[in-house]
């Protein structure tokens, strides 16, 4: 069996187990649908009122992709290693050709197309309950490798997480440990007025914001607002976003156990 056809078959039954449970089907969507009512129709957005929201309602977009490029990630692959090894799949995946990179490059495949579904979902709510405006230009394509790599990135991530958290209780305090200040903290629902100056530096350290930034500089136009344009421009926090997907993949691949 071809490298190929061994990444396909794990993909479909990964993908089958996901669609069998209904619970978790659900919640992964309804998640980030909730957080657009919540902030993006509740709470609304005061352009000029200053405060939180106070930004024109696109600037947020990269925010409400990122709740489902980043969680989803951290807690199905996380959770889905810790299974994997309370059930003792791993000893039998062991005795198979597919290696730990194959098995996370099919479970990375099944997150994909996941994650861009509910993407879409979002972006289409935003525009619809929010008011927000995308500009229509070639460049709104790039939201599809920006996408794609966040979610190699976070895949990887999961993995890392899986392997040292004991259990599936552990990976998902972990992965809300480490999402949630990452989701509010890399230029995403925080405009870099209301943080400190120094934490502009500390931004940097997570890979959430070259998504956030790279994101905005494709959704949003600072053009009439004093809102500075992202570091990097588009093509520099794209390629950062790829040296770090391609890094914590490969991480992500070492750490998937073969045996317990």
């Amino acid at each position: 069996m071809s490298r190929l056809r061994r990444v396909r078959a794990e993909a479909t039954a990964a993908t089958r187990s996901f669609l069998r449970r209904r619970t978790a089907v659900f919640f992964t969507f309804f998640f980030p649908v909730i957080l657009v009512v919540i902030f993006g129709a509740l709470v609304r957005t005061r352009p000029g009122g200053g405060g939180l929201f106070a930004a024109p309602a696109a600037y947020y977009v990269p925010g409400y992709l990122a709740t489902v490029v980043l969680f989803t990630p951290l807690s199905r692959i996380g959770s889905e290693i810790a299974r994997h090894r309370d059930d003792s799949r791993f000893e039998k995946l062991a005795t198979t050709p597919l290696t730990r990179g194959e098995w996370l490059a099919a479970h990375t495949l099944v997150n994909l197309g996941v994650i861009s579904v509910a993407s879409l979902l979002i972006l289409g709510l935003v525009v619809g309950l929010t008011g927000a405006t995308l500009p229509v230009a070639p460049a709104l394509a790039l939201l599809v490798p920006f996408v794609a790599l966040a979610v190699v990135l976070f895949c990887g991530f999961g993995a890392i997480l899986g392997r040292v958290a004991d259990s599936q209780d552990g990976v998902i305090a972990a992965s809300n440990t480490i999402a949630l200040p990452l989701l509010f903290l890399s230029d995403t629902f925080l405009t870099p007025s209301l943080l400190p100056e120094w934490f502009a530096n500390a931004a940097l350290v997570s890979p959430l914001t070259y998504f956030a930034r790279g994101v905005r500089t494709v959704t949003f136009s600072p053009t009439g607002t004093d809102l500075p344009a992202p570091p990097l421009g588009t093509t520099g926090n794209l390629a950062v976003l790829a040296a770090l997907a391609a890094v914590f993949f490969a991480v992500g691949a070492v750490a998937v156990p073969r045996t317990e």
